[in-house]
């Protein structure tokens, strides 16, 4: 990754609420014309999901809809080309209202280990119970990576891509926490070198630009993915606890970004932009770290997806955290 490489000072998380791509489009942009990014819309319903839209994306790998979530089937079926389509709308407004745009702009989709646990086998057990459906999941979904990251690169070629990787389910892989079909078990913990390598190869997959990890689930694995190659770590900030503070320091000094979720994602009152990042301030004086780095350092984000919201909080969430970040620059102390 180019080490001068500039992010924005807020941005969204992916999942905006309602069906209308180009709406959805002129508010990812509009709300941080310096790094906007491309909506998420799974109120359209299967294939506009998070599971399903990145199924969509996969290579000689196609998924399906069951009652019980996606499953891994043998051809692409009406589901695999509705997740496409809109996709493709989805880019189309993006392209539309970023016609001059120069600067970072955020894709997302869902990493190896989410979708592991996420998808089915045929027999209704996750991929992730089979090792080797979780290698031939993570070079397919690798290779449906390059190929939209190619596609964006094309729709918008003054953009500096940043691709954010949703892995959710991370913390529960690496726990033994994701549960058998049956519901009555857990499937055991992946071997967190297996868990790093893999994470390591897809981060590669966008070698010319950053690649940034979303979680807001706990206990958030910093240090791995540090380690696995991700440029910067998106999470809800207020599951942060004390025992955090030694890897988010060590992140900060080994030049990690910090995407601060700390705008609600569902509709409530919002204090002034200030009192948003008031826990940021108190974060890094706790860590000792020097006040001017906040700035360079921290992109304030909603805690979340914003798909549960109203459109109107969702448009104002996204305002506030561009103001939070005003206020985190011009006040660091």
């Amino acid at each position: 990754m180019n080490a001068t490489f500039s992010f924005g000072s807020a941005t969204g998380v992916g999942s905006l609420p309602g069906g209308d791509a180009r709406e959805a489009a002129k508010t990812a942009t509009g709300s941080f014309e310096d790094f906007p990014f491309l909506a998420e819309l799974p109120a359209r319903g299967p294939g506009a999901d998070m599971i399903g839209r990145t199924a969509g994306l996969l290579v000689e790998l196609y998924a399906r809809v069951e009652p019980s979530g996606w499953r891994i089937g043998d051809h692409p079926g009406r589901d695999t080309r509705r997740a496409r389509s809109w996709l493709g709308e989805d880019l189309d407004a993006l392209e539309e209202f970023t016609q001059d745009h120069q600067g970072p702009l955020k894709v997302q989709a869902v990493g190896p280990w989410t979708l592991a646990a996420g998808l089915e086998l045929k027999n209704g057990e996750a991929a992730l119970s089979d090792p080797g459906a979780v290698r031939d999941l993570s070079a397919s979904l690798m290779e449906g990576l390059r190929l939209h990251l190619a596609e964006v690169r094309r729709r918008v070629p003054g953009a500096d891509l940043v691709l954010q990787l949703d892995e959710p389910s991370l913390t529960a892989v690496l726990r033994g926490r994701v549960r058998t079909a049956s519901g009555y078990r857990t499937h055991r913990a992946v071997d967190r070198q297996l868990v790093e390598a893999t994470l390591r190869d897809v981060v590669g997959v966008h070698a010319g630009g950053p690649v940034v990890v979303h979680s807001c689930a706990p206990d958030v694995p910093f240090a791995l993915l540090r380690r696995a190659g991700a440029a910067a770590v998106s999470f809800d900030f207020s599951l942060l606890t004390e025992r955090d503070d030694d890897a988010i320091g060590e992140a900060v000094e080994a030049g990690t970004r910090l995407f601060a979720g700390v705008v609600p994602g569902t509709d409530t009152a919002l204090s002034d932009p200030a009192g948003s990042v008031m826990g940021v301030r108190t974060l890094w004086r706790r860590l000792g770290l020097r006040p001017g780095l906040l700035a360079e350092t921290v992109t304030v984000t909603p805690a979340c997806g914003l798909a549960g919201a109203s459109p109107g909080y969702a448009r104002q969430a996204l305002a506030h955290c561009a103001r939070a970040a005003r206020s985190l620059a011009d006040n660091p102390e």
